[in-house]
């Protein structure tokens, strides 16, 4: 099995990194193939995701990066402990930020929106997991303002990028009204029953006093795509695809 990932690089920021993986080579009627990085997924031999693991930070010149253990909360992490690729995340949490160089942050996502955050200065980075419950309980907006507050930045200074995730017209909600609420109804399409949490997270950023010209997005739906994605709607024994940021010094 060869890496796929799809690297970003902020405007004017050459020295963070960010990159998507991809799955690769899925085989068909096995939803964790293709290049699972999670231990948690049912069915997937350790083995395999040991080796997926390890090439993904082989393939991105990684020494080791930090993870958690995500639990869809709001929970937010400073300067987390890094493991070694083929050990698995003790602290629980959606969020992680640091000022350290050579500390890459990991999120693992299958539908879930990883949403990857730079200080135009280039020292501060941070990385969250947001899921429909992240959302909903504002977890943008909130961690946005716990990173600015504990390195002392402003928000219109702030670049994200939000990668592959659950799109527009495959994010059904069948129980809208008891799931979400009012305050979210400018997002969801009763026709479809479909909520765009795309544009509900580009909202929250902006809410949270990102300007609109420094959001930006990866539009790769992972239902949609499973060439390319794992998908947990598509799939409940879905493996795990993991997003990333790091700055090296210097």
């Amino acid at each position: 099995m060869s890496v796929n990932v799809l690297a970003f690089h902020f405007p004017g920021l050459p020295q963070v990194g960010c990159a998507f993986q991809l799955r690769q080579a899925p085989v068909p009627d096995a939803p964790a193939s293709g290049g699972n990085i999670s231990f948690a997924v049912n069915g997937d031999p350790a083995a395999n995701v040991l080796a997926a693991r390890r090439e993904l930070a082989a393939s991105l010149r990684l020494e080791h990066w930090a993870e958690l253990r995500q639990v869809h909360g709001d929970g937010l992490l400073f300067d987390p402990d890094p493991v070694a690729a083929d050990a698995q995340p003790v602290a629980e949490g959606d969020g992680m930020a640091t000022d350290r160089p050579d500390l890459p942050l990991c999120i693992k996502t299958a539908d879930c929106q990883p949403i990857l955050l730079a200080h135009t200065g280039g020292r501060h980075i941070a990385a969250l997991h947001v899921g429909w419950r992240g959302n909903r309980c504002g977890f943008p907006q909130s961690a946005v303002r716990r990173f600015c507050e504990r390195y002392h930045l402003s928000p219109r200074d702030l670049l994200a990028v939000r990668g592959p995730s659950l799109g527009p017209a495959r994010a059904e909600f069948i129980h809208f009204d008891s799931e979400w609420g009012e305050d979210f109804r400018p997002w969801f399409q009763p026709e479809s029953r479909t909520v765009d949490l795309w544009g509900l997270t580009r909202h929250q950023l902006m809410e949270a006093g990102l300007p609109s010209r420094n959001i930006f997005g990866v539009d790769i739906c992972t239902a949609g795509n499973p060439q390319l994605c794992f998908s947990h709607r598509r799939h409940p024994a879905s493996g795990r695809q993991a997003s990333l940021i790091w700055r090296r010094e210097g």
